[in-house]
């Protein structure tokens, strides 16, 4: 079965300090480099998800933007 153009999956390890490897050709397709933060979230009953690393930015520019609409 083919995937879906644009749609994903891959496995991880989980290692014995809780970490996982990103595959390389998702590092390359998300472009994630080596000191890049990501934002993980997660939900009890639907899993861990790894948005793209430019929804960080645009989360805590929606969470800190002013009570009237501005960014200030």
């Amino acid at each position: 079965m083919k995937a879906p153009a644009g749609k994903y999956a891959w496995t991880a390890t989980v290692g014995e300090k809780g970490q996982i490897v990103i595959p390389k050709q998702a590092r390359e397709i998300f472009d994630i480099k080596p000191g890049d933060t990501l934002l993980l979230l997660g939900d009890i009953e639907r899993g861990i998800a790894i948005p793209p690393k430019g929804a960080f930015s645009e989360l805590f520019g929606v969470a800190f933007q002013g009570e009237d609409g501005d960014d200030n």
